[in-house]
Formats: C-alpha cells, sequence, structure tokens
C-alpha cells in the first residue's frame, strides 16, 4: 500500500475545522481522509503548529520550507516523495496517487447544515478553539 502523508501549515487545531468559519477545503479533505480510512487507506496528516518535529525530521519537507517557505504549504508526500505542493490533491487525484476507484470518495451530503466560509483564520477571538 501506498504511504502518503500530508503536510499543512499552521493551523489553531489538527484539521483547521475549528472555530465558527470552517473553511469548505479542510472539510472536503477531512471527509475524504475519513474516506479513504473506511477502504483501508490511511493517510497521515501533520499540522505545522502540532507537529513541527515531523516537519524538522522530514528532509524533502524541510529544504522546501527553508528554500520557499511556509507558501507552499499543504504539500503532498507519497511514498517519501514531495508530489504537490501549495494545494490539496482533488479527489481524482487521491484516486490516482491510490489506484483506487472513484466512486471510493463519493461527496457526502453536509449532515449537520454546517456553514461554511473561507476566511484563512479560524476566527477565535481569544486564540484557543482547540
Amino acid at each position: 500500500m501506498k504511504k502518503m502523508q500530508i503536510f499543512e501549515p499552521a493551523m489553531c487545531c489538527p484539521t483547521g475545522l475549528c472555530g465558527v468559519g470552517v473553511d469548505p477545503e479542510l472539510l472536503r479533505i477531512s471527509t475524504v481522509l475519513n474516506s479513504l480510512k473506511k477502504n483501508g487507506v490511511e493517510v497521515d496528516r501533520f499540522n505545522l503548529t502540532s507537529a513541527p518535529m515531523e516537519f524538522v525530521n522530514n528532509k524533502g519537507i524541510n529544504e522546501l520550507l527553508n528554500t520557499k517557505g511556509v507558501d507552499d504549504l499543504p504539500a503532498i508526500v507519497l511514498d517519501g516523495e514531495i508530489v504537490m505542493t501549495g494545494r490539496y490533491p482533488s479527489n481524482d487525484e487521491f484516486c490516482k496517487f491510490f489506484d483506487i476507484p472513484k466512486n471510493t470518495l463519493n461527496e457526502q451530503p453536509n449532515p449537520f447544515n454546517v456553514i461554511t466560509k473561507s476566511s484563512g483564520s479560524c476566527d477565535c477571538s481569544d486564540g484557543g478553539c482547540c
């Protein structure tokens, strides 16, 4: 099985799904990763705030940060090689990376009617949402 790691920028919590404003892209990624997990595919996800040593210990990611900075995050590592930077893979790209059928990652409805917005922050006034 292929091994994927996602190195994400600093967020207020491990998934970025906290506070009153939820970034729809982070919601999609969490849904995709849950679907993958249900199908036996594990993806490691590292947030610069909560797992900084993962960024230091990975030579490729460390070099990326030292040369290009955090603007190239998220960075996607597949089997030890950086395959994408600056964005998350689309659902189709996830399927290609893992050689799985497209219907494995069917979009799921928002059962709780979560209102989403992309503000670039978690909107926590006290900075302690998690």
